[in-house]
C-alpha cells in the first residue's frame, strides 16, 4: 500500500479545510441574514460607497457593477470600487456594509496605509510562487525526491502564506474603518449598525481562516519533507 495512505499529516489538510468551509458557511448565513434588512436611510450599497468616498474627498474614485453577486474588490491600479450586482443595487444592511468595507480599502490607498502598499508589493511575486510552488515540489518528488527543488517549491509557497497573513491587518483595517464612517456619515441606526459589525465580522474570519488553512498546509509540507531528509 503506497506510503501516503499512512501520512497523519492529512490531519493538518483537513482542519484546513474544515475551517475555511465553517468560517464560509457562517458568513454566508450571516449575509443572507441581513441581505434582508432593509437600511433606514435607503441607501444603496453604490449609493452609500459614493458618499463616504466623497465626504473623504476621493471624487477620483469610480464605483463600478459587477454582473455577478460576488467579487466585491478595490482596485488600486485604476482606483475603482467594483461592487457585486446584489451589493451595488441593494438597499440592505450586508450591500451597505460591503460597499463601505471596500471605501475602506480605497482611503487605506489614499492615505498610503503601509499594510495595503506592503500587500500589493507582493502581488506579482505572490502570483509567481503560488503557480510554481506545488508544481516545483511534485517534480522534486518525480526526480527522486530532488531535495533542492523541494525546498524551492517550499519557499515559493511560503510567499502565499506571507500574503495571507499581510491580508488579515489590511481586511480588519478596511473593516473598522468602514464601521467608523458608516456611524461618521449617519448611513445606518445604531441597531443596523450592530447587524453591519456582524457582516463584516463573519467576512473577517474567512481570511482568517484562509490563512490558518494555508500555515497548516506548509506545516505539513515542512513535517513531510523534513522527515524525507532525515531518513535520507
Amino acid at each position: 500500500m503506497p506510503y501516503f495512505y499512512y501520512d497523519f499529516t492529512y490531519i493538518l489538510v483537513i482542519v484546513g479545510m474544515l475551517l475555511c468551509m465553517g468560517a464560509s458557511a457562517h458568513v454566508n448565513r450571516v449575509m443572507k441574514k441581513y441581505d434582508k434588512v432593509r437600511n433606514s436611510t435607503g441607501l444603496t450599497g453604490a449609493e452609500a460607497a459614493r458618499r463616504i468616498l466623497n465626504n473623504e474627498g476621493l471624487y477620483n474614485v469610480q464605483i463600478e457593477c459587477l454582473q455577478s453577486d460576488s467579487g466585491d474588490h478595490y482596485d488600486p491600479r485604476t482606483n475603482t470600487v467594483r461592487l457585486a450586482y446584489q451589493n451595488y443595487n441593494s438597499a440592505s444592511v450586508t450591500a451597505v456594509g460591503v460597499a463601505a468595507h471596500e471605501c475602506g480599502h480605497a482611503i487605506q490607498h489614499a492615505k498610503g496605509y503601509a499594510p495595503l502598499n506592503f500587500r500589493t508589493a507582493l502581488v506579482p511575486v505572490v502570483n509567481i510562487g503560488s503557480k510554481l510552488g506545488i508544481p516545483l515540489i511534485i517534480l522534486g518528488i518525480i526526480l527522486s525526491f530532488n531535495n533542492i527543488l523541494i525546498q524551492i517549491g517550499i519557499w515559493a509557497f511560503s510567499l502565499s502564506v506571507l500574503f495571507q497573513l499581510v491580508t488579515l491587518p489590511v481586511e480588519f483595517n478596511a473593516s473598522s474603518r468602514a464601521i467608523a464612517k458608516i456611524d461618521q456619515y449617519g448611513l445606518m441606526s445604531t441597531e443596523e449598525n450592530t447587524g453591519c459589525k456582524k457582516v463584516l465580522g463573519a467576512a473577517a474570519m474567512t481570511y482568517v481562516a484562509a490563512a490558518a488553512s494555508s500555515i497548516l498546509q506548509l506545516l505539513r509540507l515542512i513535517l513531510l519533507f523534513g522527515n524525507r531528509r532525515r531518513r535520507d
